[in-house]
Order: structure tokens, then C-alpha cells, then sequence
């Protein structure tokens, strides 16, 4: 028998769910469908948000023939048979759209053969990816297309897609329960597709006529029915808000996207190597404690693994979120990196070199270097530490927070001081 969520799919625009930014008053898409003029293009989001449905929709509305293909099953043949049908199309005035199903999944090859075709306008090429096209797609076949991101469907939308299914005839005997419905919505985490067919499994096993809490959650105690993909967008994306929430002093926030990671089966491994890095990079000097903090979080994990571990990662966690923030050590370290790559292999001066041979000293290696423990508060105000063809550059900038504040008094003095040295020299 047909899944419930094809016997669903539907047929008009005014049945389906969700989508309201791309399909409200104005838009590209809503353009399309009044005025049946038709473009290329490339969906983009989650499973279970809509994306082929509307490609055969958009299809219907302006009388195409479409053409449905799955990257992941089929190859150059079924590309060649695809294409010579377009131009059967063609040769009698209809038109086509052929819609490639997880597109991200086909070869460059693959991709670059729908190109010229496009190109042509034999047909109309619209895929669906669950990928960011940006970097699964070709930059050829991008350039011809539009990309429109579909977003997961909100709970409003799930709901109206359950009680529709109720209400065929299939279920029309069957109670539910608001709170069973609610606790599928949230099962569902935004994929309509998923919601249908988690209430087909339990309907199938128990064709009761109530549909209660207690039965949905004897059949999906075991699951894990939230997005993650240690692969994919969804992965990068919380690990990016994670390391935007602690960098803003947010430790709520850092809490709840680690927590989402550990629910998908995250390796905290990575966690751990990305607060590690937050210590250099957004705190710093501000406050020295926390690089040590980050990795001894790091250790008491590996020593503990989890759960149990997991508590010392997110004392870590919070520690840098309330930390003060400087990112004056990326800052001065990505600027002397640009600086070397931006300048030849210049010598290293003669008194920075150390005369460790006999040879050394006659060529006068380290003969005019001051050693800065017997220069007045130990430093050698004017000595250069750079090649002698290289002006002094300035990289680091400490920030007023923290400690840094105190290591930005010192290091100002010191540069004034040099400053006060050269210009008496002049």
C-alpha cells in the first residue's frame, strides 16, 4: 500500500504546509505559479519540508511533463534518457521539468551534463538538496539556477498535516488525544514527512481508536528523532552558534546548542577542540586561566568519557562564556602570518643569530646583541627583532579587558619608551 505520506502529497498550492516566506504575496515563487513562467532552480533545506512536492506543482501549474529522478539511483543513462524525452517534448510544444532528487549526490560530470540543455531552455531543471549548494554544487550549474532555502515546518503546520490525515477515511475512527498530537509534532522536529509516517508506524501496530501518549511513547522510547548530521549543514551550524554564543558571553546559550549537539550523537571531541580554540582566540590574555580551564575540560572528559564527562566540558563551557573577551591574539597573529606571506625569506640579523661556532663569531653573529637581563628594567629599549630590512611592525594590540588591561599598560610603556629612545637617536 502507498505511504501515508504520498497518499498525502498534495495536489494544489492551497494544501500545502509551511514555506510562508517563499510562497507569500510577491515573492519569486508566487510569481511563477501566476504566471506560469517557469525558471530553473535548486531547493534547499531539511527532509520533510516540501521540496518535491513543489516541484511537481510547479510542473502542474504550467502543464510541464516532469521528470523525476534520484541522484543516488540513477546515472548518465537515465540523464541521456531524460534528456532525449525533453526534446520529444519539444518537438510537439510541451515543455519539461526535469527534477533531480538529492542533486548534491551527482558527480561534476553529471552535473555538467544538464548544463547546455539548460542553457537551451530544452527543459527545466530543478533539484533538491538537503546540502548547502554552495558547497555541493557546481559553480556552472549555480550560475544558472536560483536557490530558494526552505526552512522545517513550524508546529502549526506539522499539526494541520496530522489532523488532515485523521480525517481520511483510512483514520476516521481514530480519537486523538491533543497532548499524543502535540508530543508527534515534537517527534517530528519540523519534517512533515516524518510526523506522517511516525503515526502510520503506530496506527499499524495498534489500530486502536484512541490515539493517546502512552501508545506513542511505548513505540518511539528508542529513538532519536531530532535533526543532526555529523556531515551536514545542521552539524556546522550548531557548532557555529555554540562558538557565537560563548564568544558573546552567553553561557545559556552555549548550554543549550552543546546540549543539542550531545543529543545528536555529537563526538565531544570536537566540542572540546572548538572550546579550546575559543580560549586563544576570543579570550586570550583577557584571561590567561581559560586556555588551561578548556583543556583541562578536554581531559577530564577523555579521563571520565560519558555522560559523566560531559559535565566538565560544559564547566568549561561556561567559564569562557563569562570570561572577558579579546580576540587581540588572532588579530595579531593572522596579521604577522598575512605579513610573512606578503614578504620574501628575509635573512634573520646578525645579532638575533647565535653564535654556537667558531665561524659564527668570526662573521659576527650575536656580536652587537644586548642581552635585555642586564639592560635597565630588562628591557633593550631600541634593539630590533626584526630582519634588518623589515620595518617594526605593531601586531599586538592588547584590549582594556581583563588582564590584558594590565598587560596593555606594560607593553604601552615599553613602546613608548622605544619610541623615546629612536627619536633621542635621531
Amino acid at each position: 500500500m502507498m505511504p501515508l505520506a504520498e497518499r498525502l502529497r498534495p495536489s494544489t498550492l492551497e494544501e500545502f504546509q509551511g514555506q510562508a516566506k517563499l510562497l507569500g504575496k510577491g515573492t519569486p515563487l508566487t510569481e511563477v505559479f501566476n504566471s506560469g513562467r517557469l525558471h530553473s532552480m535548486i531547493f534547499w533545506g531539511p527532509p520533510g519540508t516540501g521540496k518535491t512536492t513543489l516541484a511537481r506543482l510547479l510542473a502542474k501549474s504550467t502543464d510541464a511533463e516532469f521528470i523525476n529522478m534520484s541522484a543516488v539511483m540513477s546515472g548518465i543513462k537515465d540523464i541521456r534518457n531524460a534528456i532525449e524525452r525533453a526534446k520529444e517534448n519539444s518537438s510537439h510544444g510541451c515543455e519539461t521539468v526535469v527534477f533531480v532528487d538529492e542533486v548534491h549526490r551527482f558527480s561534476k560530470s553529471q552535473q555538467d551534463a544538464f548544463l547546455p540543455h539548460i542553457e537551451s531552455g530544452l527543459f527545466y531543471f530543478i533539484g533538491a538538496t538537503t546540502e548547502n549548494p554552495a558547497f555541493e554544487i557546481n559553480n556552472a550549474l549555480m550560475s544558472r539556477v536560483s536557490v530558494y532555502h526552505l526552512e522545517p515546518l513550524g508546529p502549526e503546520s506539522i499539526l494541520r498535516l496530522l489532523k488532515r490525515a485523521l480525517n481520511t477515511d483510512s483514520y476516521k475512527h481514530v480519537t486523538a488525544q491533543e497532548n499524543a498530537l502535540a508530543y508527534l509534532v515534537e517527534l517530528a522536529d519540523g519534517d512533515g514527512r516524518k510526523a506522517l509516517n511516525l503515526l502510520e508506524l503506530v496506527l499499524q501496530v495498534d489500530s486502536s481508536m484512541s490515539l493517546d501518549i502512552e501508545m506513542l511513547e511505548k513505540f518511539t522510547a528508542t529513538g532519536n528523532y531530532r535533526r543532526f548530521d555529523k556531515n551536514g549543514d545542521s552539524f556546522y551550524d550548531q557548532l557555529s552558534a555554540l562558538h557565537k554564543s560563548v564568544r558573546g558571553s552567553s553561557p545559556d546559550g552555549g548550554l543549550y546548542w552543546f546540549a543539542r549537539l550531545v543529543d545528536g550523537g555529537c563526538d565531544l571531541s570536537v566540542i572540546a577542540r572548538r572550546l579550546t580554540r575559543i580560549a586563544s582566540e576570543d579570550i586570550g590574555n583577557a584571561d590567561p586561566r581559560a586556555l588551561s580551564i578548556a583543556l583541562d575540560g578536554w581531559d577530564a572528559w577523555r579521563r571520565l568519557g560519558s555522560p559523566e564527562g560531559e559535565l566538565a566540558l560544559a564547566q568549561a563551557l561556561t567559564y569562557l562564556a563569562c570570561a572577558p573577551k579579546s580576540n587581540a591574539i588572532y588579530s595579531a597573529f593572522k596579521s604577522a602570518v598575512d605579513d610573512v606571506k606578503n614578504n620574501g625569506s628575509d635573512p634573520v640579523p646578525l645579532h638575533l643569530r647565535n653564535p654556537s661556532s667558531q665561524l659564527g663569531v668570526k662573521m659576527g653573529y650575536g656580536a652587537s646583541y644586548r642581552y635585555d637581563h642586564d639592560e635597565p628594567s630588562n628591557v633593550a629599549l631600541g634593539q630590533s627583532y626584526f630582519p634588518d630590512s623589515h620595518k617594526r611592525e605593531v601586531y599586538y594590540n592588547p584590549t582594556d579587558n581583563g588582564l590584558e588591561k594590565q598587560i596593555k599598560a606594560r607593553l604601552d610603556s615599553i613602546r613608548q619608551a622605544i619610541a623615546d629612545v629612536s627619536g633621542h637617536d635621531k
